[in-house]
């Protein structure tokens, strides 16, 4: 058997074109059919005249590859997860998004980010995606960067105030700390105002470093008890910037259920649910992704969020108006996707995402 490290480019150089042509013809049907491909309806398909019994020699040696593998008795044959990892590396013709679905996609994203909060934005994109996949929609938010716009100490009572963060991107965040015993009003405001003069336009990190940097100034602009509440805020700040558990946004889940699913197969896409509403493995697949200049598409095993449901997944980061990183989109599906219209839709839809955070920014 062939080594099944090689490079696509490796593979490539031992088929020739009739291995090719056949190979492509059998991932094709495959993904649009979801059934085993039989070398008599191959034969069928090529251009050139071949007979089964050829056809069947080829696949013959697709298979010592890896490429392809047969399930059970079946007389047909399905392409690997290397197999179709090959196809999409090597062989895949990706299209264009086409006018209609631009203005789809544009539409239906520009009224959540116009008047809406950005989970709105993203829910929306979350469906859109399902929508135009026949698959989940999905999206990975960061949310351990966010931008502040606003700043400000609410007193709760005497002994309680609650910190107001406020994102330029219209999300508000509450944490509640203790007060110094015997704070006046004035000292409150006070402390607002000088948490707030650091704070506009910069991250919580960035707002952190700043206030930290300041410290010994601090000791002398502010009287003990207003120093003593920025320093309680100080601790309730560095609190909430610690690395959060991403926001997960899926829609669509229906759709990777069907009436035909064997009970192991429906145990398997239940438990991937369930790992992603626990998060789990999800900050590793944002890092993966992050380092992306584009799309990026695992398959099966390749990711361990996905392995054990034998599930593909679709993704594509989108950006803030500082063009930084700030999450993931795409589709889940089973391995067989359409990748060749999935792709460019989940590269799209990144691209008017990343436009309409920036408009928000």
């Amino acid at each position: 058997m062939a080594d099944r490290t090689k490079a696509p480019e490796d593979v490539l150089a031992v088929l020739n074109s009739r291995s090719q042509d056949i190979f492509r013809k059998l991932v094709e049907r495959y993904l649009d059919t979801g059934t085993p491909v039989a070398s008599r309806d191959l034969a069928r398909m090529l251009s050139v005249g071949l007979s089964p019994a050829s056809v069947r020699n080829v696949m013959a040696d697709l298979e010592d590859l890896g490429l392809i593998a047969a399930p059970h008795t079946s007389a047909g044959r399905l392409p690997t997860q290397q197999g179709l990892r090959f196809f999409v590396d090597a062989m895949l013709e990706v299209g264009a998004v086409n006018e209609d679905e631009k203005t789809q996609i544009a539409k239906q994203i520009e009224g959540p980010a116009a008047y809406g909060q950005v989970e709105d934005l993203l829910t929306e994109a979350s469906q859109l995606l399902s929508g135009l996949s026949h698959g989940a929609g999905v999206v990975i938010a960061t949310k351990s960067d966010l931008v502040l716009k606003h700043i400000e100490f609410v007193r709760l009572d005497a002994e309680r105030a609650m910190v107001v963060l406020v994102g330029e991107d219209g999300s508000v965040e509450n944490r509640i700390m203790p007060l110094p015993p015997g704070l006046t009003a004035s000292a409150l405001t006070q402390a607002s105002n000088y948490l707030a003069h650091f704070a506009v336009g910069k991250t919580i990190g960035e707002t952190l470093k700043a206030l930290r940097a300041q410290r010994i100034e601090t000791q002398h602009e502010l009287d003990e008890l207003t120093r003593k509440l920025v320093e309680a805020g100080l601790a309730t700040l560095s609190n909430s910037g610690a690395a959060a558990a991403p926001t997960v946004i899926v829609r669509g889940r229906a759709n990777l259920i069907n009436d035909t699913m064997a009970s192991e197969e429906l145990q398997r896409i239940r438990q991937l649910f369930e790992e992603l509403e626990s998060r789990d493995g999800l900050i590793e697949l944002l890092g993966d992704t992050e380092q992306a200049q584009g799309v990026k598409i695992f398959i099966g095993s390749e990711n361990k969020l996905f392995s054990l449901s034998g599930s593909s997944v679709i993704l594509s980061p989108y950006k803030d108006a500082n063009q930084k990183v700030v999450g993931v989109l795409g589709v889940i599906g089973p391995t067989r996707l359409n990748y060749a219209r999935i792709v460019p839709v989940v590269d799209y839809t990144a691209n008017v995402v990343s436009a309409m955070m920036a408009r928000k920014g």
